[in-house]
Parts: C-alpha cells; structure tokens; sequence
C-alpha cells in the first residue's frame, strides 16, 4: 500500500514540473513576439530591404507626378490598294498568245506593251474597213451625180433618196470598223492595203508593277482571260478597325504610326483621309482609312499592320515605366512604408536613397516596401499614366528605379516562409 501511495505523489509531482516549464516556455514565445523576434515578412504585400542589397541595387525612390503625356489608340488593320489603283489585264479579241513580255515584280508604266495576241479573223476586220472607205468614195460621186441631174430635170427624185441613204449606210459602217480597229490598239489611219496587222498588243491601263502573270506561250484567251495582274503600291491606304467608343476621338489628317504584325522591327507612318459611316459585318468595328506616307518599301497589298493613332495631350498622374511590375497580370508600384525616411520636397523627382537611409532608426536594419495595386494608362516619353486602387498619402515616396529587385525580394521572402 505504501508502494502504491509512493508511486501516485510522484507522478503528480512530474506533472507539476511540465506544467511549469510550459507556462515558462509560453511565456518566452510571448516575449520575443513582443521583442519583434518573430520574422518580420508575416505580409506578403511587403519586403524589406537591407542598406546594403538597396545600394547594391542602386534603387531610387520618387513620387506620382502630373505629366503631359500623349494619349494613343492601339487598334489592328490591313494594308488595301485602292481599286482603281489595281487592274487586271484582258484582251478585248479572242487569240492565242504568241509572246509574253513582263514576269511577277517588273515595274510597268501605263500604255507599255506587256503581251502580243494574234488571230486571222484581226485582218478580215481591217479589210472590211478598207473596203467600206473605198466604197464611200464613190457613193459620195453618185450623190453628187443624181442632184445635178434633179437640178437639170433630168432625174428623178427617188434615185438621189437611194444614192443618200447608201451613203449614210457605209459611213455607219466605216464608223463600227474604225472603233473596232482602235480597241484592237491599231490607228485606222495607217492602215493601207499592203499593211494589215495580225498580231495585236495587250497594253497595261496603270503603272504599277506585276503581281501575277496567269498565261503562258501559246495559251487560248477570250474577252474573259485575265492575261496579268498589276498593282500600283504608291496609293497604299490602312483599313484600321476602331471600335465605337473609340470613334470620337479620331479626326481626319491625324498622324498614325504603324508596324507590320510580323514584321515590327520597322516602323511606318500614314494619315487619316476618312472615317467610316457603318459597322463592319456584325462586329462593332468602324474601318477608318488612312493613306501611307513616305517609304513604303516592303508593304505589299493585303498585309495585317498594327498602328497606333495619336490623339490629345492630357496631364495625368504618371510614374517611370520602370516603376511598375506586373504580378500575376495585376500592375503595382512600391511604396516606402518608414515615415522617417519620408521628407516634405515632394517636388524633387527623385531622390538619393543614402538619405532615407541616414533617417533610420539605428534598431532597423533597412527600408520597408508595400506593393500597391495600379492601372495603366497612356505611356509617352518613358513615363506611363497610372489610375491608384488603393489610397495612398499624397506625399508617399515609391520606388522608381529598380521596382523589379524588389518584386523579386518579395516573390524569394514569400517562397522562403512557406
């Protein structure tokens, strides 16, 4: 019974002393919480930095400032020539094609010989032609004769009727003959008998150059067989696509500056001529017209540009395009958090980080950032505009240099708690 007895206070005994060293060990968790023991990057919305990783860095802080920025539409379209600044090359006679004198990309001048046709059936008009204006001649000579005969009485009247309604039947008929003769590109003045032409020439109706050839040697073509195709690439114009809300702020003769999609090394400019009246298809999307100005080298019918169009200057509260980081597709800016390091010359753009540094208390180690949440804006001469979602003191310094070190300290911090 004593054994047992022995063995009961003993364990109360134990029980006692782990409850002390408990509440002992409780106790020091509390203190050093107090104290600032505990890691000081509880918020994943901020990162410290220590003077030495902000000198190395080399970052500098500054504040929102009001800039004149220009304002831009970024919109999509595509390269057009205008129709009457493309044609596509008929024969207006039947023919095969005995020569062939362009190739796709040669530079042709309107009127400039660019294949030969030919066909028997070209003579039989030019003879008839000839024939008829021989004919002429001497219905011309009858008519002359039958009035003199109805002045003297000695003919009758309906002999000089027949003898002037002949006449005016092969003057209609020269007349048919020669437009016919002048579609084939011949003059009907220097035709002769000993001169018929057989072998026609196709022409081209623009300048331009080539872009395609659809016949070969030999070939069998009618008024319907487009022989070549020809554009002329210095009347190049941009159908851009602006929606709607956008309309009002475009104006004719406004400046536009545009890249190939593909292409964006190079940059090309062009101005606004027109703007649209309807939707296109069920979109809505207007199409403005813009003619391409200067070089146009490289631009070919039918490419996908993206432009961007200039509109007012407006002054907006801006920061450094470098003082804004995107995290998981949301923008943010950093802000100082230390209120010593703070100072009242908010005019001055930027400032020199040793001094914020020099206002630390001697216990803090470096300076504290929060990340706050922003919309972008217009961006022009390396300043962007941005719209704040989170209320900050007007006199706030932010980070506008080395933004991305910062982000990077805080991404490291967050991954290291976990």
């Amino acid at each position: 019974m004593k054994r047992y007895i022995l063995i009961v206070i003993s364990f109360i005994a134990l029980s006692t002393l782990l409850s002390c060293g408990s509440n002992g060990s409780d106790e020091q968790n509390m203190k050093e919480k107090e104290n600032g023991q505990e890691d000081k990057h509880e918020n994943p919305n901020t990162a410290t930095l220590t003077e030495e990783q902000i000198k190395s860095i080399g970052i500098e802080l500054g504040v929102i400032e009001e800039k004149q920025l220009t304002a831009s539409l970024k919109t999509n379209g595509v390269l057009r020539v205008p129709n009457q600044n493309k044609a596509s090359v008929n024969s207006v006679y039947n023919g095969v094609i005995k020569s062939l004198l362009v190739q796709p990309g040669n530079i042709v001048r309107k009127g400039q010989v660019i294949a030969t046709v030919a066909n028997p059936e070209f003579v039989q008009v030019q003879s008839d032609y000839l024939n008829v204006s021989a004919k002429i001649g001497l219905a011309e000579l009858e008519v002359k004769r039958q009035k003199e005969l109805n002045e003297g009485n000695a003919g009758a009247l309906k002999n000089l009727q027949s003898a002037e309604t002949e006449l005016r039947t092969l003057r209609t008929a020269k007349s048919t003959y020669e437009q016919q003769i002048r579609l084939m590109g011949i003059n009907p003045g220097s035709l002769s008998n000993g001169r018929l032409i057989s072998v026609l020439s196709i022409t081209s109706p623009i300048n331009g150059v080539v872009s395609d050839v659809k016949v070969q040697m030999g070939s069998y073509i009618d008024v319907s067989t487009v022989v070549a195709e020809i554009v002329d690439n210095s009347q190049l114009h941009l159908d851009l696509f602006v929606y709607e809300k956008d309309l009002p702020k475009l104006q004719n003769n406004q400046l536009i500056h545009f890249t190939l999609t593909n292409n964006p090394g190079k940059e090309y400019d062009a101005q606004i001529f027109s703007l649209g009246s309807s939707f296109e298809g069920e979109s809505k999307a207007v199409t403005v017209h813009a003619k391409v100005k200067g070089d146009k080298t490289g631009l070919i019918d039918g490419m996908n540009i993206t432009a961007v169009i200039s509109l007012e200057k407006a002054t907006v509260p801006a920061v450094p395009s470098d003082a804004i980081v995107t995290i998981a597709g949301q923008d943010y800016i950093f802000m100082l958090l230390d209120q010593h390091a703070e100072t009242e010359h908010t005019g001055e753009a930027k400032d020199s980080i040793k001094n914020n540094l020099k206002e630390q208390p001697e216990k803090e180690n470096g300076l504290t950032f929060e990340k706050i949440p922003v919309a972008k804006g217009t961006t022009d001469v390396g300043y962007t505009e941005i719209t704040l979602l989170k209320e900050i003191p007007k006199t706030a310094r932010i980070v506008v240099k080395g933004a991305f070190f910062v982000q990077a300290k805080m991404t490291n911090t967050s991954e290291h708690e976990e």
